[in-house]
């Protein structure tokens, strides 16, 4: 199988990813519980990686990294615990439901939205953010990039038009953390989420938030830490206060050694990789008749996202045949992004994505383009 649907998740793992998981489910107790080996095992794995996570995105303190299952649970803590009725929120079209479904739902408690439009290639204007404001708007809530279009968000410009209005940033990273650099103090982002199965080439089931300084957040759920047994509330001071329950440890001890691998391989060696990869495919399937692609290719920088459509075909059904006919795996339908979709005008075909990561080579890439060329062949002859 080609596996081309990294950006719902990376299937191939580097090795240490792996081996860190076997060893940590036979030698990690529970974090925080106890002061046994099995369970200082696990206060150390749990310890280092938060602080490598905080560093790799020079979140203020180490502390203020905290843990969650995934992104969508990161926002969810972030978007419910900073915001209520009268507030206002700015958001783009661009987003995951991992944003807009929190937000909607704070929207039928009272609060207030405002989206920025994306063009016919999910594209935005930047000075909209400026005219969405009003006296009661709390925050921006934006991407970095779209898992649609692979659209870049400048969110140092967007985090400069925040700060500038005295506005929280909340940044969506789950297709960048790992492949893009990121500054939470030069990018001027509050509360940074992110997951580790993607880009971060760790476990299903970790992530987490970076918490900027002088943001507090009321917690999303509540129950045991291992500490303040006796008090009735949860404790206050991070990472405790957002991470009530047992820790997913095995899953966290593969995320630091991803890390580990990320910083070993380099960050920018890898982003390049996978930008070329997905740059050789977009040049050979753009350039074929009755093949449509999204997004702006103009980019200098671009998450490795191809999505496409073939003639008025069904993206289910072209997905379909990429997996059966060739051993293509790719994303079809909605993407989670409805907005995205209304925008570029494939709302009822859906789109097919086709997304790299550096353990993809070359000669994927170019099996997925002929397998493009072939199927659109096929259509213009009524074969399909």
């Amino acid at each position: 199988m080609i596996y081309l649907d990294n950006a719902a998740t990376t299937l191939h793992k580097p090795q240490a990813v792996v081996d860190a998981v076997v060893s940590a489910m036979q030698n990690l107790g529970n974090y925080g519980r106890a002061t046994h080996e099995s369970a200082l095992n696990a206060a150390y794995t749990v310890f280092f990686t938060r602080d490598k996570l905080a560093k790799l995105f020079h979140c203020p303190k180490t502390e203020n990294m905290v843990f969650t299952a995934n992104s969508t649970e990161a926002l969810n803590i972030a978007i419910s615990g900073l915001f209520g009725p009268g507030d206002h929120i700015v958001s783009t079209d661009l987003e995951h439901n991992s944003v807009l479904r929190p937000l909607y739902r704070l929207e039928e408690a009272g609060a207030a939205l405002s989206f920025l439009p994306a063009d016919t290639s999910g594209r935005i204007d930047y000075d909209d953010f400026a005219r969405l404001l009003r006296p009661e708007t709390r925050a921006i809530v934006c991407t970095h990039a779209s898992n649609l279009t692979g659209n870049v968000v400048d969110i140092a410009r967007v985090g400069k038009i925040a700060g500038e209005h005295g506005l929280l940033f909340i940044v969506d990273a789950s297709q960048t953390a790992g492949v893009f650099p990121i500054d939470m103090s030069q990018m001027h982002i509050d509360v940074l989420c992110f997951t580790g199965h993607k880009g971060l080439l760790g476990p299903q089931g970790t992530g987490g938030l970076c918490v900027g300084e002088g943001v507090a957040i009321r917690p999303f759920k509540v129950g045991g830490t291992g500490v303040k047994t006796f008090d009735k509330t949860q404790p206050s001071s991070l990472p405790e206060a957002l991470e009530a329950g047992t820790l997913n440890g095995h899953g966290i001890a593969g995320l630091g050694a991803a890390v580990d691998y990320i910083q070993s391989v380099g960050m920018d060696e890898i982003r390049h990789k996978e930008q070329s990869l997905a740059g050789s495919f977009y040049t050979a399937v753009s350039a074929l008749k009755d093949v449509a692609v999204y997004g702006d290719f103009t980019q200098a920088e671009r998450a490795p996202i191809v999505t496409l459509n073939i003639g008025t075909l069904d993206s289910a059904d072209v997905s379909f045949r990429l997996s059966e006919d060739y051993g293509i795996a790719t994303r079809s339908g909605g993407h989670c992004a409805p907005r995205m979709h209304n925008a570029l005008g494939t709302s009822g075909q859906g789109a097919v994505r086709f997304s790299f990561s550096c353990f993809n080579t070359e000669a994927e890439a170019d099996t997925a383009a002929k397998a493009v060329a072939e199927l659109a062949s096929a259509y213009r002859a009524g074969r399909l």
